[in-house]
């Protein structure tokens, strides 16, 4: 009998906990459960069901039933992890890297084991909405690609206690934690990258991401062309042409969310994103069922993923941004192709350390100053 992968997930969060019953629910089995504490592994593998568990990467990795990792953790940890699951021949499914350096060894990985699936789970790409949007565009019901807009508004990611979200260095922040999505999800839908924060090609894109806005999750992405406008307000899609007077609806989402899952979804994860997290746990069951082993897998069920070369892409991009909110002026995308040396990385790391100090102390916002908190509101353009 052909039977799907053993997944290992990696992983104690919001998104774990939501994707360990999506798994389960499509006939994947959770072989092993590793949290960064014996004690958080515990307390989830209970709570899950998982029988093994640990603190430990390798016992997850070299455990014999585990052919598929999924990767849910803080950023600095998940480039370690996913090199060395594709060097001991495992599938992985990851969330995106803290750096464009461990981007790229993501990707120098990747490409030593092709044979392996190696994929950044951006899981706007496996929404509906998204997949008829790529599809209309193509078919150029907007005609030619101008402009692209897509606004995020939600209440503030910060927890109580200070983590890796609130560090930069350490893939932190609303920009890299949803807008790395977001810039992917654009170039995905409309086959243009980012060249000088003015997309190549001649389109326009504007990006928004707010989270001082209490209240229910905002997410809306428009893609307007000469001929018309498609619009996605959460997982629902419009879309209007030139000669039409109002706007039409074109695809409605009805997925109920899986058993034993609330409505809402848990804390920390908005509807829209665990409706995509259903989507690709489908696509994901699709791809390895009727396969021969439990290694090989079918490319065509998850061919709207994105690769670790994607991951690569998208971080490039943040990083421009961040260097032209630095330096004031439109910055060029550079997407590296060799690995750069690492004292010149210390070095950056180390100068804008300084700054942030230097601005503090300037600011009056010091330790035994005020809290800083985030800037309400990031809007980026790019010129693609």
């Amino acid at each position: 009998m052909k039977m799907l992968p053993g997944v290992g997930v990696f992983g104690t969060g919001s998104s774990a906990r939501v994707l360990v019953p999506l798994l389960r629910a499509e006939g994947f089995t959770v072989e092993a459960l590793w949290g960064k504490t014996e004690e958080e592994a515990k307390q989830l593998a209970e709570e899950m069901n998982i029988t093994f568990y640990t603190s430990r990467t390798d016992d997850v990795l070299l455990h014999q039933d585990v052919d598929l990792v999924c990767i849910n953790i803080p950023p600095p940890l998940t480039r370690q992890i996913s090199v060395k699951a594709l060097g001991i021949g495992k599938n992985v499914v990851c969330e995106k890297a803290a750096t464009s350096v461990d981007a790229f060894r993501m990707v120098t990985a990747s490409r030593y084991y092709p044979q392996l699936m190696s994929l950044v789970g951006n899981v706007l790409r496996f929404l509906p909405a998204f997949v008829r949007m790529k599809q209309l565009i193509a078919e150029h019901y907007v005609g030619a690609v101008m402009i692209c807009d897509a606004r995020v508004y939600s209440g503030s990611l910060l927890s109580p206690n200070y983590g890796w979200i609130c560090d930069e260095l350490m893939g932190g922040g609303g920009l890299h934690t949803m807008g790395t999505y977001i810039v992917d999800l654009l170039t995905h839908l409309t086959g243009q990258k980012a060249e000088k924060m003015l997309m190549g090609g001649g389109v326009c894109s504007t990006v928004t991401l707010n989270f001082n806005m209490p209240g229910a999750f905002v997410h809306e992405v428009m893609v307007v062309g000469s001929a018309g406008r498609l619009v996605a307000r959460g997982a629902d899609l419009y879309g209007q042409k030139n000669s039409a007077t109002q706007e039409e609806l074109l695809l409605r989402d009805s997925l109920a969310v899986g058993t034993g899952l609330p409505e809402q979804g848990p804390q920390g994860v908005p509807l829209l994103y665990l409706k995509g997290m259903v989507y690709m746990v489908q696509a994901l069951r699709q791809s390895f069922q009727g396969q021969g082993d439990r290694r090989t897998w079918d490319h065509t069920p998850v061919s709207m993923a994105a690769s670790f070369e994607d991951g690569l892409y998208m971080q490039s991009v943040v990083d421009a941004i961040k260097r032209s909110s630095r330096s004031g002026e439109w910055e060029a995308v550079e997407v590296l192709t060799e690995e750069p040396d690492a004292n010149q990385n210390l070095c950056e790391a180390l100068q804008r350390n300084n700054l942030s100090t230097w601005a503090e102390l300037n600011s009056g916002e010091s330790e035994g100053g005020s809290r800083r908190t985030p800037p309400p509101v990031l809007i980026y353009s790019s010129d693609w």
